[in-house]
Formats: C-alpha cells, sequence, structure tokens
C-alpha cells in the first residue's frame, strides 16, 4: 500500500481528494491537515510514503513546508497539488526537494498516476509549467524581500511591517525599494502584486 498524507486548507477539497484515493487499491490516506504547521507532526506520526501539499494554507505555505518535511521524513515523496500553476511556485517546489507538481484541474487518474510513479522514484511535472518556468528564470526576490513583500500586502505602514518582521524600519523600506526594482514596479502593492503572479511570493 502507497501511504498518503493530504494538506489542504478546504475541508470540501480535502474530503474529495481522500475519497478519490480510497477508491485505490494500493492506496491508503493516512493523515489529512488543514495547515502547513500541522504537516510534520502528522507525518512523524502516520510515516506516509507521499505527501500531497497544497501551496497556499494558512501559517506556512506548502512550498515552505516541502523543504521542512523532507528534512524531517527523507523517505517520503512530496506532490504539490495546487490550483495555482504559476512558474515561480513549480520553481520553489522542485528547489525544495519536491518529487511532483500538479495542478487541481488535471484529471482525477493524472493524479493517482502522479502518486505511483511519485512513489516508484520518479519526478512527475507538467511539461508546458516546467518550460515555462525555465523561461521566466528563477525570482529575482531575496528570502528577506519576499518576506517584506508578504507583510506589505496586508496593507500595513513601513512601522507595523518593521514591527511584525523585527527589523527596522529603514532596513523595511530598503527591502521594499529594492524588491519594487527588482519586479519593475512602481508601488509596492503594485510590486507585491507582480511577484505574486509569478508565483515569487
Amino acid at each position: 500500500m502507497i501511504r498518503v498524507l493530504l494538506a489542504d486548507d478546504q475541508a470540501l477539497v480535502r474530503g474529495a481528494l481522500a475519497a478519490m484515493l480510497a477508491l485505490e487499491p494500493d492506496i491508503e490516506v493516512v493523515a489529512q491537515v488543514g495547515s502547513g504547521e500541522e504537516v510534520v507532526d502528522a507525518a512523524r506520526r502516520s510515516r506516509p510514503d507521499v505527501a500531497l501539499l497544497d501551496v497556499q494554507m494558512p501559517g506556512r505555505d506548502g512550498l515552505e513546508v516541502t523543504a521542512d518535511l523532507r528534512a524531517a521524513l527523507p523517505s517520503c515523496r512530496v506532490v504539490i497539488c495546487t490550483t495555482f500553476g504559476r512558474p515561480g511556485y513549480f520553481a520553489r517546489a522542485m528547489e525544495n526537494g519536491a518529487s511532483g507538481f500538479v495542478v487541481k484541474d488535471a484529471p482525477p487518474e493524472h493524479l493517482v498516476d502522479t502518486v505511483r510513479r511519485v512513489h516508484g522514484g520518479l519526478r512527475v511535472v507538467d511539461p508546458a509549467l516546467a518550460a515555462e518556468s525555465l523561461a521566466s528564470g528563477s525570482s529575482p526576490l531575496t528570502a528577506r524581500e519576499r518576506d517584506v513583500l508578504r507583510a506589505a500586502r496586508q496593507g500595513g505602514t513601513v512601522a507595523e511591517i518593521a514591527r511584525s518582521l523585527h527589523l527596522s524600519a529603514g532596513t523595511v523600506r530598503n527591502h521594499l525599494s529594492a524588491a519594487i526594482g527588482k519586479t519593475g514596479a512602481s508601488t509596492r502593492a503594485e510590486a507585491a502584486l507582480i511577484a505574486d503572479e509569478h508565483g515569487w511570493l
């Protein structure tokens, strides 16, 4: 049996995926969680062979959690299963050790096949998305610039962003200025939007 962990913040989606996978004679869903922060603990308890992770979840996103899970449980292979097939998400998923990347509008049999192939040691990615990711290049943003843009997306002042990230206001302004320049934006809101559309956040 292929033991699978599901992580998706939408209970309906999570339940539908679990029900679909349960129909397969060689797949067993051993854990389901609704936030990124629950993944590693649930994986340690249930010892899955494959983890299906959504990207956008409360707390920590699936891309960050991929690296944590690979470090904590190297035998568990990770498949990112997301609504958003963005090149930046794809690139970060691969960098963090994911073995597969599928979008949720793929046919159900494709997801089942991906779970089996990834469990067998293969990498499974959408060829068009991989080509688009190579063409667009990697994210120009540093990790700290991403943090600052994520916080700026909430609409706070520079002082509020600085407090939330435990940085000085000057440092936040410098990171925002760098991110605006790298994205070709004219405002921090536009920079956050561009970065988000590319999957860099």
